[in-house]
């Protein structure tokens, strides 16, 4: 097998973590990410002018051509090869299960990186760009924009955000609705540790009212595949909730009822259109950028 090219390692989460801040941190996962695809992605970096586009709010004014509104009075945004003009909201879960971590990284550190370098990407493709913490409700909110200065502002969020309560999909996606009227990307972060029911009820309005949906559920390696040899005593972070288990109840019946959980998850993703991709939070991230990048083009 071919070792990892010094790009390709850029992506890697404990890499990313030794890095001083989430800017340095987007930039090095998407740069990363880029190389190590070995050839120029036609993903909407291209700067070739290709049309006019009437500005509406939140564009960014550094894409106005003042010359043509010198001549017309008229505002218009100069677009370029390869621009969808797409809009994306982050959704991030900072429930407190998104705390846990059974190594150096947590499920919501890692969840901040991705949602960092997700915000890098769009917004350097010139895609207004928002984000919204939730939990038990809506934490924090920054509308979609991608005016000058908007990167800096959902990074500075994503650090300040911390694990919070528990989970409440029903009210925090009423809010979120709220805050999505125009069409666009959702991206929703989460460990999605929910009735997959609750979820189908709270992201098919969006669907419904023409949103694109990206649903990227992260777990812990250790959520996934346990590997403990003495009985443990779990607890619930969100509900207080205590257990104890076998080693091999850990290896059959746990390991059973995840993946029952899992394929349901996917199931009623499929349901309402969306894209679910699972993440361990010991992968790189190029399985959730090359799944966000493909998904937008056809959107």
């Amino acid at each position: 097998m071919n070792a990892p090219s010094p790009a390709a390692a850029l992506l890697r989460p404990e890499v990313l973590a030794s890095l001083s801040t989430l800017e340095l941190v987007a930039r090095s996962a998407v740069e990363g990410f880029f190389q190590g695809m070995h050839r120029s992605p036609r993903f909407g970096f291209s700067q070739e002018f290709a049309e006019y586009k009437a500005y509406s709010e939140g564009d960014d004014p550094r894409f106005v051509d003042w010359n043509v509104f010198a001549r017309t009075d008229r505002t218009y945004i100069r677009r370029y090869l390869g621009e969808t003009n797409t809009r994306l909201m982050i959704a991030l879960d900072v429930s407190a299960s998104m705390g846990y971590s059974s190594g150096p990284i947590s499920k919501l550190r890692y969840a901040k990186f991705l949602a960092a370098a997700l915000a890098y990407m769009a917004l350097h493709q010139h895609d207004p760009t928002g984000l919204i913490a939730f939990d038990s409700k809506v934490r924090s909110y920054r509308p979609a924009t991608s005016r000058t200065g908007s990167l800096g502002g959902i990074l500075h969020a994503l650090d300040k955000l911390e694990a919070g309560s528990e989970t409440d999909l029903s009210e925090s996606f009423k809010q979120i609705r709220e805050h999505c009227q125009r069409r666009g990307l959702v991206a929703v972060i989460s460990d999605l540790y929910c009735d997959p029911e609750a979820l189908m009820r709270s992201v098919q309005p969006l669907a419904w009212k023409g949103h694109d949906i990206m649903i990227f559920q992260v777990l812990d390696r250790a959520e996934l595949a346990p590997d403990w040899d003495e009985s443990v005593l779990l607890e619930d972070v969100e509900s207080g909730q205590q257990l104890e288990v076998s080693p091999d109840y850990l290896r059959t019946t746990y390991r059973d009822r995840v993946q029952a959980h899992l394929e349901r998850v996917k199931k009623v993703a499929a349901g309402t259109g969306a894209d679910h991709v699972l993440l361990a939070t010991d992968e790189p991230l190029d399985k959730a950028l090359r799944r966000y990048l493909m998904f937008r083009k056809r959107a």
